[in-house]
């Protein structure tokens, strides 16, 4: 994704009151845009998505950018993590990361996590339920994504 695209759609979100999470070029031209309240002040709606999608068919043609389809959508309870300001917005959350390189062949790793030196550290799982602790950087993730929080999960049997 070019950073000429993702400033185009960042801008054009921004004037109405949307911050841009997330963009991903999928097959047949689709263009799918993420998108979150700037304040969280509340959730994304559907008026949200179309409001702005019906900005965008209009607007990204005038900017240059080719697309065959176009989705608009909230990034989920689920959401990608990609830039510090999205780490710092969710810091103690338990998140899903996979890493660049493995650490001790491993690449995946869940738990919460939180901002300790100018890096990150994240409290996992282990061998034998063992407590332990990863510490990484943002250029050392490959995805990182948000772990909803399931309140059934507990009473499910």
């Amino acid at each position: 994704m070019t950073d000429r695209v993702w400033d185009a759609i960042s801008k054009c979100a921004a004037g109405f009151g949307y911050e841009l999470v997330d963009l991903e070029h999928g097959p047949g031209g689709l263009l799918r845009v993420f998108i979150d309240i700037s304040d969280g002040s509340r959730l994304v709606s559907i008026e949200d998505c179309e409001a702005l999608s019906n900005q965008l068919v209009h607007q990204l043609p005038v900017e240059g950018i080719e697309f065959e389809r176009l989705e608009v959508s909230s990034p989920g309870f689920d959401r990608r993590l990609r830039r510090d300001r999205d780490f710092e917005r969710f810091e103690g959350e338990r998140i899903r990361v996979k890493l660049r390189h493995p650490v001790g062949n491993r690449r995946n790793f869940e738990g919460p996590f939180e901002r300790v030196e100018g890096h990150y550290r994240l409290v996992f799982e282990g061998p034998e339920g063992k407590e332990m602790v990863l510490d990484f950087e943002l250029n050392d993730v490959d995805e990182a994504r948000l772990v909803p929080n399931d309140p059934w999960k507990e009473k499910r049997r």
